[in-house]
């Protein structure tokens, strides 16, 4: 999960590059760098440890300054070798090829030995310096930069998105894909490729989305495009809507904070043309839905992260109000366990990005098991790989999120679920139009919940104070509220580094309780629902043995203050569609304001990358 940008421009490349790097540091920042071609055709290389910021301070201090009009450049989240000078991108092999790559070469072992015995050095412990010396390997038997690579990347097996520059080549860059997201921008002044089009915005709305497979020659006046077996093809120009003030942090501290004080608009956006005259429009999820839906007999969602979180909570939805079977199953498990799959399945995949690694390679597999299935994906990004991949396609519309930690993405998931819930439940006439209508008004409430959840920020940053010290947390809930608690636990793991777990309430007695005391702080969410009784019984287990708690509940559940425990009330008459997503918000400011409290980088918290495009 590495960032990539790159271009041949009839002006200098750098301030370009370092836009670009900036844009992409969601994706990686251990390490960053770029090289040009220089006037006589040498290259010209810096590279830094660290976030793109001491990328610049280094160029900065370069004398001469370096230029070029063609370049590559890359932003660092390591896999193979630690993060180090030696390790980060761009690679070199012997000043004739350089290159720039997100992904893994799962054989880079054996091509290394093969590369050692031909008398090349190694300069790195990283897997892509093996891509180098294989392109340029090739050109001793190829005459062109592009041949080179088509016979290089036969021998590689794993996933890559690749920049590749020339200093035989000097008027072009080549781009390669596969299992790694990369698009070519195409420009009034130049053409670019990149991982992710936001790092393009500054020079165009145009692009080109490479499939799976796709080599390209890009020149300054020219785009070549080639499948992996060699085929000429043409791939769509898609026009992007992005704009560029979606990347400022406008009025907050950090993109976290806006991301979560945006959800009531995302909400209302993942809302916007999906319900009319209290129904929900089935075809939202696609124009052969309706035909598909009814002859479901079981859903499978298959997801990483908080998107798998999102997933738990629609199981509990699509079984207990759609009444309708569902598995949820993390991806990188999923495709490694040779599972059953049954016909009239809709195999559903969500991913914030479209691009999630193990999500789609258990899509891919999913298919080889079992041809007839269906697929939906719920993404938030429509030009992705799982997009391609998929029958049926849900986007949610939350816009760009930033944060590495996700908040909006997340609650617009849910939308999204809760819509296939009362989609697939109308059909299948488990539910009436009564409780159709009673699940539509709930979801036209949300954004106005939201919003009144938000207000108790400050309420929340008090809270947090008392987090400073701790090295633990358990959060606990029950039915969907356990998923929600295991949304915030990860929130707190990923930007506080304080380690949370959390766990169904009734669960406590088969072995968690023997960690609480006075130094483990509980967080427990209490909806007003069926289960509210037996959980406050859970909270007198909790409370008898010391620990400092905090109750989010709703203004009707009523919970009892004790000693060395607070008591929010969240909202009030919640249903069981909307009281998982309004709960997740304060879950989301307490990790937020907790964090800062602590000094981490919230937006980029150490060891993560936002897209997860690399096992």
């Amino acid at each position: 999960m590495c960032g990539i940008v790159g271009g041949v421009a009839n002006k200098n490349i750098i301030s370009l590059l370092l836009e670009g790097l900036n844009r992409l540091e969601y994706r990686g920042y251990d390490s960053s760098g770029l090289i040009v071609l220089s006037k006589n055709n040498t290259f010209d290389r810096v590279r830094s440890l660290g976030k793109v910021k001491n990328l610049e301070d280094n160029l900065k201090g370069r004398v001469p300054l370096i230029e070029g009009n063609i370049g590559i450049a890359h932003t660092r989240w390591a896999t193979h070798g630690e993060p180090s000078i030696h390790n980060a991108h761009p690679h070199i092999s012997k000043n004739s090829v350089s290159l720039v790559h997100n992904g893994i070469i799962e054989n880079y072992i054996e091509l290394k030995n093969d590369q050692l015995s031909n008398g090349y050095l190694f300069t790195s412990e990283t897997d892509t310096e093996v891509i180098a010396h294989a392109i340029d390997f090739a050109m001793k038997s190829c005459s062109t930069l592009i041949a080179s690579v088509q016979l290089a990347i036969k021998s590689f097996s794993g996933s890559y998105g690749l920049g590749i520059i020339s200093s035989k080549y000097p008027d072009q860059i080549i781009a390669a894909r596969k299992g790694s997201p990369l698009v070519i921008g195409i420009g009034v002044n130049g053409n670019y490729i990149a991982s992710d089009q936001i790092a393009l915005l500054s020079v165009t709305n145009k692009f080109i989305f490479l499939e799976d497979g796709d080599v390209a020659e890009i020149k300054i006046d020219k785009i070549t495009i080639y499948d992996f077996e060699g085929n000429l093809v043409k791939r769509p120009v898609k026009i992007s809507k992005l704009k560029l003030g979606e990347f400022d942090v406008g009025d907050y501290d950090h993109f976290m904070q806006k991301e979560i004080f945006e959800q009531p608009q995302a909400i209302r956006d993942t809302l916007e043309s999906r319900i009319t005259n209290d129904s929900i429009l089935i075809s939202t999820f696609g124009f052969k839905a309706e035909e598909i839906f009814n002859k479901v007999t079981q859903v499978q969602i298959v997801a990483c992260g908080s998107s798998y979180n999102a997933g738990l909570v629609a199981k509990y939805w699509l079984e207990d109000i759609a009444k309708i079977s569902c598995n949820v199953e993390v991806a990188s498990e999923y495709r490694y366990r040779r599972p059953i799959l049954l016909n009239n399945t809709l195999f559903v995949t969500l991913s914030q990005s479209g691009e999630t690694a193990d999500t789609v390679e258990a899509l891919k597999e999913a298919k080889k098991i079992n041809s007839s299935i269906t697929t939906l994906c719920i993404t938030n990004s429509a030009e992705s790989t799982l997009t391609r991949l998929s029958d049926l396609i849900f986007l949610t519309h939350a816009g760009l999120e930033i944060s590495v930690a996700s908040s909006k993405a997340f609650t617009t998931q849910l939308v999204a679920l809760a819509l296939l819930t009362c989609s697939i439940g109308k059909l299948k006439n488990t539910i009436n139009k009564k409780q159709e209508k009673e699940i539509i008004d709930g979801l036209k409430r949300l954004p106005g919940l939201v919003s009144e959840a938000l207000l108790q920020e400050n309420q929340i940053k008090k809270l947090a104070i008392k987090f400073k010290d701790k090295n633990s947390t358990l959060f606990v809930g029950r039915g969907t509220m356990h998923a929600i608690a295991m949304e915030g636990a990860l929130k707190l793991k990923e930007i506080s580094y304080i380690h949370a777990e959390a766990y169904p309430a009734g669960e406590l007695k088969h072995g968690p309780i023997a960690l609480i005391d006075r130094h483990m702080p509980v967080i427990a969410i209490a909806p007003n629902d069926e289960l509210l009784e037996k959980l406050k019984s859970n909270l007198q287990e909790v409370k008898s043995r010391g620990s400092q708690m905090i109750v989010f509940e709703d203004e009707n559940s009523m919970v009892k203050p004790m000693e060395a425990m607070e008591v929010i009330p969240v909202t009030s008459n919640l249903g069981r569609i909307t009281a998982p997503i309004i709960f997740t918000i304060p879950l989301q400011l307490l990790s937020y304001h907790i964090a800062i409290i602590k000094g981490t980088d919230v937006d980029k918290p150490r060891n993560l990358a936002k897209s997860v495009t690399v096992e």
